[in-house]
């Protein structure tokens, strides 16, 4: 019997021999699917972006969500490894959260079905913010009077601080962070003039060589799934020893480390490549520092290939054509405790 990894696999290959003129370009929509169980409000959403920039969250204070997804940039660290609380840097980079709410499931292992999820993890995770729970997340905003109304203002009743409504605001929240109207919306919207002619050639050997497989959709990361379902792939699919010496790719077993599941081993989410010029370094690692070497990578390891040096220069032209416009932020101004100073871990 085939997994669905195996099955996803077989069809992503299947896609990628479709011809240029089959693939479907999508541009990308300016409002993001909400569950039916967290529908989105303003007064949700603020508290989301109170709750996603407070370093309250964490156990010493110090850390937030955005520490790892600075919105003020493309919403990732830039790093190869986020750090958490007591210096420790985890083992593979913070993916951008712009955009998030087109993926499936989250996370480069895909263990959380759902923003809402995604969102609880890293609070109580001793390497990353370090809460001993979210019991204690819970004490610490019920302290505070304007937490206290914010929540009243999104949810209703004068006991809505809970752990379960703070996740359903962040990812409230995140769910508006969408990087729409890029060069590549404008040119398949009907602007021929949006991208130039090295993009446009990038974009049709982006098509030719077969990363549409995996990148496809109007987020460029695989097919539209209900939430839960997940499009993953195996990263590396064609063993390289020069490639693996260098980068070391396998150390990670991928899905595996969620399901431990041997048909699992070394499937990753495949990510967004919505504003990937942005957020080097690359790959679940981030051992590789350049978008050129990173497309010459996929093309060897995910499509046997050795990639012209032309055809790298146009597919990473193309896919700078991605960077689409980001919304403006205005940072909110945080509650505080009255009368007490705030007590870290």
């Amino acid at each position: 019997m085939f997994t669905i990894n195996q099955v996803l696999a077989a069809v992503s290959l299947a896609v990628a021999s479709l011809s240029v003129s089959a693939v479907e370009w999508q541009a990308l929509p300016t409002k993001a699917p909400e569950p039916a169980g967290n529908p989105s409000t303003p007064a949700k959403v603020e508290l989301g972006k109170m709750l996603f920039h407070d370093v309250r969250l964490s156990s010493n204070g110090v850390l937030s969500c955005n520490s790892c997804h600075n919105v003020m940039g493309a919403g990732d660290d830039n790093r190869a490894g986020s750090i958490g609380v007591k210096n420790q840097v985890g083992g593979r980079g913070a993916p951008t959260v712009y955009n998030s709410a087109f993926a499936s499931v989250q996370f480069w292992d895909g263990r959380a079905p759902s923003l809402e999820e995604q969102a609880r993890g890293p609070v109580t995770n001793p390497a990353e913010m370090g809460m001993k729970s979210w019991d204690d997340v819970v004490v610490r905003l019920k302290a505070m009077p304007e937490y206290v109304k914010a929540f009243s203002a999104a949810f209703g009743g004068e006991a809505s601080v809970s752990a379960d409504n703070a996740v359903k605001a962040i990812a409230a929240y995140e769910r508006t962070l969408i990087t729409p109207n890029s060069a590549y919306d404008q040119y398949v919207k009907g602007d021929k003039a949006a991208l130039t002619e090295q993009q446009v050639r990038g974009m049709n050997t982006f098509a030719e060589v077969g990363c549409v497989g995996c990148h496809s959709g109007p987020a460029f990361n695989g097919p539209t799934l209900p939430e839960g379902t997940g499009f993953y792939q195996k990263f590396p699919t064609i063993e390289n020893g020069v490639l693996e010496a260098k980068y070391g790719f396998t150390a990670d077993l991928g899905r595996y480390e969620a399901t431990k599941n041997d048909a699992d081993k070394h499937f990753f989410k495949v990510p967004t490549l919505r504003n990937v010029a942005l957020t080097a370094p690359y790959f679940h690692n981030g051992k590789v520092q350049t978008l050129q070497d990173a497309v010459k990578v996929m093309g060897k390891t995910q499509l046997n290939k050795d990639l012209t040096d032309a055809q790298v220069a146009d597919i990473t032209a193309f896919l700078n054509g991605l960077t689409g416009e980001f919304p403006k932020i205005e940072m909110p101004r945080l509650p505080a405790y009255p009368n007490q100073a705030f007590a870290a871990e």
